[in-house]
């Protein structure tokens, strides 16, 4: 029997036996409950505990499945229920309450309970198609695609709806044909700039050497990021597949995952992938009887963002500390040990047996000329609906906000989101019709990153935000550089002291400066990035440094040492003391006229006078400069 021949049979036994174990599991009532990091954060293991009791005191049988993050972190805890004669019905904020009613009165009856649900995920004619899912018309899932639907730890699952049959298909072609695939398709690393894939891949496949390995970089340090989490939790076999097939091509026969500690659920659902992959002949030796022998390692950082960085991930692997070295060379001809080395991202790598199996054109069909396919992107801070969207490249930031996010929280204004991490760009509303794509957010001053993308409303310091941000980055700077250990250090004295009221003219020419300095200085892509924050910052809202500057004034009433809290008199009402009885400090007290006053030497500025100020009276403001307390006659 020939070799191609050998792939298929074995992989086709694999592929009936998880589709058998998939289909009984739903001739009966199935319930999906997500526990990935985001559902067990907001309950989701008790509601879990809920659904099993009510389960066994009703006498009811159904499958109970833990099942990862659909992206709707907002709407979490949430349960799918799928049922015979009714379509899968997605329900969130579920409470124990809720838990319990689904199993009495929908398995237990046929009720719905549609008041409860976000959507009914096909139609049928008991339950017409509906869906409060936001971003529905704009989402379109491929990474994402399996994610918060199947058991993560059951490698059954992902086998029975096509998974690892573009590792077989790729173990029964040449690997230089995979490799033109990948090429052909476009796809570039979604971890970082951008780089082409297949240029890496070709790069270490050429290098001369029989050992070589492959790294799965799962190192997420980004501020309000959290996707390939999400996916590691979600979905590690598409990962995992990935990472294998991208080892075929390049001749690898060892591959890692490269993980933070901090992500313990990550890292045990990645090792169970593995163990379950190696049992199924899908890892290890003469894996589906094609002679290829490749397994799979974990290794776990210890949290420094720097190691995101390759050739420091490499060096922390080798167990030296985790600093950037010189390039060239680059890791694909001389990585891990010396050896060529192909390192990609999570979403890189979960992409890869889509387009294996689909083809390069399929890629191209989707997003732009120089940008195929999609992008993943973690939607945090001012924004209703929080968690994960995945939205073809060309999509307008506007699209992601207001159509995807549902927009500002509490009436408030978009002022601007800070788009690919600590080291991306912070762009303003005139940018929110712009597509996202690598090459325009470059230009705008900002990057793809990972696809952190925290959303700023009006209430948000431009100043302070480009300050927390250069905070964490020179934190987490290894020091190797100079410009980047000291440069970034005195860029941040510069903005704590604007921040404090005490800038000086001539401060925002010198930031720009430094920036260009840092990033001139710099050996990695830490250093070389950490300025942009501040320059796009001072790009687009250059007023507000003015303002903090030369009046002494934060005009969102954001940095304390900027603003001051007074309460009005004609507002006050004399008997109400609820701003009294929250101040910590007891800075609040009443004067001769029975009205309240604060004691600005005492006051701590923690705002809990103006949140415990019933909406009724409004009496406690927030002004700044702190100066015109004293005018309001304080």
């Amino acid at each position: 029997m020939s070799r191609d021949k050998v792939i298929k049979e074995n992989f086709t036994k694999l592929q009936q036996k998880s589709r058998a174990a998939w289909e009984s599991l739903r001739e009966r009532p199935l319930i999906l409950v997500g526990t990935a990091t985001c559902g067990r954060a907001a309950g989701a293991l008790e509601i879990l505990k809920v659904i099993k009791e009510e389960l066994a005191k009703s006498g009811l049988e159904a499958s109970v499945l833990e099942v990862g993050c659909m992206g709707h972190c907002y709407a979490e805890p949430l349960v799918t229920v799928y049922k015979p004669g009714f379509p899968p019905i997605c329900y969130g904020y579920v409470t124990e309450g809720i838990a319990a009613r689904l199993v009495q009165d929908f398995l237990g009856g046929d009720d719905p309970c549609l008041e409860f649900a976000l959507a009914a995920l096909e139609a049928n004619d008991m339950v017409p198609a509906f869906t409060d899912f936001p971003r529905g018309m704009i989402e379109k899932n491929i990474i994402l695609d399996k994610c918060g639907l199947i058991d993560p730890e059951n490698i059954e699952h992902y086998i029975a709806l096509g998974g690892y049959a573009a590792l077989a298909g790729a173990l029964g072609r040449d690997p230089g044909q995979v490799l033109e695939e990948i090429k052909a398709s476009g796809l570039r690393g979604r971890g970082g700039a951008g780089f082409p894939t297949g240029r890496k891949w070709e790069t270490c496949r050429l290098a001369p050497g029989e050992e070589k390995y492959v790294i799965c970089n799962a190192d997420e340090g980004d501020p309000g990021a959290f996707m390939d989490r999400a996916i590691l939790e979600s979905n590690p076999h598409q990962v995992l597949e990935g990472l294998a097939i991208a080892a075929y091509t390049v001749g690898a026969r060892q591959g890692y995952f490269y993980i933070r500690a901090e992500y313990p659920l990550a890292v045990a659902r990645v090792k169970k992938a593995i163990e379950q992959a190696r049992q199924a002949g899908l890892l290890g030796t003469n894996i589906l009887g094609s002679g290829f022998d490749f397994d799979v390692d974990v290794f776990q950082g210890s949290g420094a963002f720097v190691c995101g960085e390759e050739t420091a991930l490499i060096a922390s692997m080798e167990g030296e500390p985790g600093l950037p070295r010189h390039r060239p060379p680059f890791p694909a001809t001389a990585g891990l040990r010396g050896k060529p080395t192909v390192i990609n991202n999570v979403k890189t790598l979960s992409y890869v047996p889509h387009i294996v199996e689909r083809g390069a054109r399929w890629l191209r069909e989707t997003g732009t000329d120089g940008s195929p396919g999609t992008a993943v992107f973690a939607l945090a801070g001012k924004v209703i609906n929080t968690g994960l969207a995945e939205v073809p490249m060309g999509t307008t930031l506007r699209e992601v906000v207001y159509d995807v996010g549902s927009g500002i929280p509490g009436g408030k204004a978009f002022k601007a989101v800070q788009i690919g991490g600590p080291s991306g760009g912070c762009l303003p509303e005139s940018a929110l019709d712009m597509p996202i794509d690598f090459d325009s957010l470059s230009q705008a001053g900002a990057m793809m990153g990972s696809g952190g993308m925290v959303i700023l409303d009006e209430d948000d310091c431009m100043v302070e935000i480009a300050r927390f941000f250069l905070d964490f980055t020179q934190k987490e700077s290894c020091g190797k550089c100079t410009m980047c250990r000291l440069g970034t250090r005195q860029m941040l004295d510069i903005l704590e002291a604007i921040t404090r009221g005490q800038g000086k003219p001539g401060d925002i020419e010198l930031l720009l400066e430094l920036a260009e300095d840092v990033k001139a200085g710099s050996l990695c892509g830490l250093g070389k990035t950490a300025p942009n924050p501040v320059l796009s910052t001072i790009r687009y809202f250059r007023d507000e440094y003015e303002a903090h500057i030369k009046e002494r004034r934060c005009p969102a009433l954001m940095c304390q040492s900027l603003i001051a809290y007074y309460i009005l008199p004609e507002k006050c009402e004399r008997s109400c003391d609820a701003c009294v009885g929250s101040c910590p400090v007891e800075a609040i007290y009443t004067n001769e006229d029975r009205i309240k006053v604060i004691d600005q030497q005492k006051c701590v500025k923690c705002a809990s006078c103006l949140e415990a100020c019933p909406p009724q009276y409004k009496a406690v403001i927030k002004l700044s400069p702190p100066e015109l307390v004293n005018e309001m006659g304080a």
